[in-house]
């Protein structure tokens, strides 16, 4: 049994959504898409799972509200108390209100470049990488559809890709 890689190229992403939502509701499976420009609800039509990225989001900025506490604790607290415009300087609580401002901002600071990490290294978005796109034209103005299947259902996917509206088709 021999794989066969056939991508389809569109002209339009409509055409190209509804053939994806056929294929994928035929229960076949699509190995990838490439678009110009983000399509909504290509992820969905294509049997996508959800990201989990906000979890990522959370972690990190809890990273920094922890780093942040335990920052502002150890300076105004632990070793250099000092009373600045008649604020208590021998309890971290007393202070709570003038440290909300420290603490928003270096939540947000490591949510936004943990999140911007993690989606680089997710996507191996890294300098001197060669790019995965099979076509550069995706990256203009075409669509592609990539799928890979056995080599006796390619004749049978390769016409509901015509009849979809693809404007070439390719073997791999």
């Amino acid at each position: 049994m021999s794989k066969a890689v056939i991508h389809a190229i569109f002209d339009d992403e409509e055409p190209m959504l509804a053939t994806a939502t056929s294929l994928h509701s035929k229960g076949i499976r699509i190995k990838d898409v490439f678009t110009p420009f983000p399509v909504h609800g290509l992820d969905t039509a294509i049997g996508l799972p959800r990201t989990r990225i906000a979890i990522c989001a959370f972690i990190y900025g809890l990273t920094g509200l922890t780093l942040a506490t335990l920052m502002m604790w150890y300076m105004m607290i632990a070793d250099w108390p000092t009373d600045i415009g008649g604020k208590p300087s021998f309890a971290y609580y007393m202070n709570i209100p003038a440290f909300i401002p420290i603490s928003f901002e270096s939540t947000v600071l490591c949510a936004a470049h943990g999140m911007a990490i993690t989606f680089y290294l997710r996507c191996w978005l890294l300098p001197g990488v060669k790019a995965k796109n099979p076509d550069p034209r995706t990256t203009d103005d075409k669509f592609m559809i990539v799928i890979e299947t056995k080599e006796e259902n390619k004749n049978n996917i390769e016409s509901m890709l015509k009849t979809g509206g693809a404007s070439e088709i390719h073997h791999k």
